[in-house]
């Protein structure tokens, strides 16, 4: 039988043109201090990830991205680095490093490692010699230090930060030093938290000291680097007042007076600026100009500059064989900004946030996936699926929300509480979407499991910065960062099941009751868990070479009403995320579904074929190949 002709044309891709692995790799985040605890002290490490990394050859994964690992006083979960070449003795040494780099290259895992070039800790050793250099000096120009605006003019006491500029973390974006002599000095700059200063990307040292790293690592055997924060380092020349306030995820922080938790309505200001200049330029023969949505414009972050640093770094790589790589993530809108990041002389992959923040809804997903592979495509590059990270609340969880387009900047016990059941069917059904898109889809540890949120962390167990500079206006990363459960049965729900000692110490993160039936070894071997789902699902992406593959709407696509339908190589996906059954058509087998319940129906006559009368339930998805 033949399959159902398609009239749509397709949205370009260049998946199935560029060769590299890391093109159509599915690549598995692993968040060190909470994948797995090796040695029984609450704390994942290094040894807890070569022990697993059998389950994720299983799982069918192509790559893995280890979230900082590095010597740091962990003020930000390691994201303030101490020491770009030491491993922290919370998670081991450089020996248990290469020991694990080993084993995945054995068994044909590539390696991505995290790099944070934006700011070092406050304990790194150069800052710790420009605090104790004065003004002017070699060792301050390595980092953003300036002297203070003047509380009253001319009086020169500079009590006065050199501008308004605020953290992203919450709380202003400098801080004043107190130098020799004892009395107040310079303010020094840090985008994030204050124990993360910001580098001066215009000093050649820091240039310098950088390529050093990236060679340091690549020399090591890693197959390529996550770039954190990488549409920061370069700030507009003299430091201007912004009055706008810009967000680590949504390119805007909620506006005043808004309830925390709901969607924040920020950034529609900026979309509209963007709107309207796009038109302005349209109308004096400028169709092409590019305009961030962000307005005002930001003066620290996608600064033109940035791009000359990435050149310089696909230069460092070129030097190496195996198709290293870089994947950026760079929170900048609209989707053809972001397609500057990966021209063919810089970095190879951007994390596409538009498809994240899309929601559980037709009509965004769809406009996320057509602006992003053609934006991509006019640069030659793939583009990337992801759902969830370190720093996002669970796809899992925001599904299940009233508003599952909604993304709150973490979830406490007295804010909205998901429907669990729902979200997890809404999830699966994201996930099969993803995973069916060509180009490279990157999934967050334990997503596999589907776990939820923990949205009732003790505000006494919270760690994240953010929730104590904003005195918890934002609940923080916390919930989404959880240690994951291996084992139902045993303490910590086995996240120390690598460990052969005593009782291992209690996780690092309290965990929810809710862990213990989503196990790893509840959910191994069992029909219809999350987990073989994402097995089935991999499996299927490998065995049709979806990754690579090419892309088109269905007949069927009908986002309008719920529907997400679009054809890949010989697979038909379709997901239904509006509130009634959808019809699937005939001439197909169905090679997966989302649920047992997904798909419901059977033929009226044995003539009519074998996909006659099938209905797609809500919030279910399902892969069905051509007979």
């Amino acid at each position: 039988m033949e399959r159902i002709s398609v009239a749509h044309s397709p949205v370009p891709t260049g998946g199935s043109s560029i060769p590299t692995w890391w093109a159509s790799a599915v690549v598995y985040q692993v968040y060190p201090r909470s994948f797995a605890d090796g040695n029984g002290d609450g704390m994942g490490d290094l040894l807890g990830v070569t022990a697993h990394l059998d389950y994720l050859q299983r799982l069918g994964v192509d790559a893995v991205w280890l979230s900082p690992f590095y010597k740091s006083p962990q003020a930000d979960a390691g994201y303030d680095v101490a020491d770009y070449r030491q491993v922290d003795p919370l998670f081991g040494t450089l020996a248990d490093f290469d020991g694990m780099l080993q084993k995945a290259h054995g068994l044909g895992l590539k390696v991505i490692v995290d790099l944070v070039p934006n700011h070092t800790s406050d304990e790194h050793v150069w800052f710790q010699a420009a605090l104790a250099a004065p003004p002017g000096s070699r060792e301050r120009d390595r980092y953003m230090f300036r002297q203070g605006r003047d509380s009253v003019p001319g009086s020169g006491d500079g009590d006065l930060a050199p501008n308004n500029w605020k953290s992203i973390f919450g709380g202003p974006a400098w801080t004043r030093v107190t130098e020799a002599d004892g009395k107040p000095g310079q303010w020094y700059l840090h985008l994030f938290d204050t124990k993360q200063p910001d580098l001066n990307w215009d000093n050649t040292e820091v240039q310098e000291e950088m390529r050093s790293v990236l060679r340091f690592w690549l020399d090591r055997g890693v197959d390529g680097f996550r770039v954190d924060v990488a549409h920061g380092m370069v700030k507009e020349a003299g430091l201007p007042d912004w009055e706008g306030s810009a967000a680590m995820v949504e390119g805007a922080s909620e506006l005043p007076g808004e309830a925390h938790g709901g969607h924040t309505e920020a950034e529609e200001p900026h979309r509209a600026h963007a709107a309207a200049a796009a038109a302005a330029a349209a109308a004096a023969g400028n169709e092409h100009q590019v305009v961030s949505p962000l307005y005002p414009p930001s003066p620290f972050f996608d600064q033109d500059g940035v791009h000359d640093i990435y050149r310089d770094w696909n230069r460092v790589l070129a030097e190496y064989d195996g198709d290293r790589m870089m994947v950026a993530e760079a929170w900048v809108e609209p989707a053809e900004r972001l397609a500057r990041y990966v021209r063919p002389d810089e970095m190879q992959q951007a994390f596409n946030f538009d498809f994240l923040l899309a929601g559980w809804d037709a009509e965004r997903t769809a406009a996320a996936v057509e602006d992003s592979l053609r934006a991509a495509a006019t640069v030659g590059a793939t583009t990337t699926w992801v759902l969830s990270n370190h720093d996002t609340v669970r796809h899992t969880t925001r599904f299940g929300l009233k508003d599952p387009t909604t993304f709150p900047k973490g979830i406490a016990a007295e804010d909205e509480q998901p429907d669990a059941g729902l979200g997890l069917a809404r999830a699966r059904a994201a996930t099969m979407v993803s995973l069916a898109l060509p180009g490279s889809a990157y999934l967050y540890q334990g997503e596999e499991l589907g776990l939820p949120e923990h949205t009732t962390v003790p505000a006494e167990a919270r760690q994240d910065p953010t929730f104590f500079r904003t005195d918890g206006v934002e609940r923080g990363r916390d919930g989404c960062r959880v240690p994951l459960p291996w084992k139902a049965a045993e303490p910590g729900y086995g996240f120390a099941s690598g460990f052969t000692g005593s009782t291992p110490a209690a996780p690092w993160l309290p965990q929810p009751e809710s862990f213990r039936k989503l196990a790893a070894d509840r959910q191994d071997g069992v029909d219809g868990s999350t987990l073989e789902l994402y097995r089935a699902a991999l499996a299927l992406r490998k065995e049709h070479r979806l990754g690579a593959g090419s892309f088109r709407w269905a007949a069927t696509h009908a986002p309008a009403e719920g529907v997400l339908a679009f054809e890949n190589r010989d697979v038909l996906v379709v997901a239904n995320m509006g509130i009634a059954a959808a019809a699937l058509p005939d001439g197909y087998r169905i090679a997966l579904a989302s649920s047992p319940e997904a798909v419901a129906g059977t033929p009226a006559e044995p003539a009519a074929g074998p996909g006659a009368a099938r209905k797609l339930a809500p919030n279910s998805a399902a892969y069905l190949v051509a007979i």
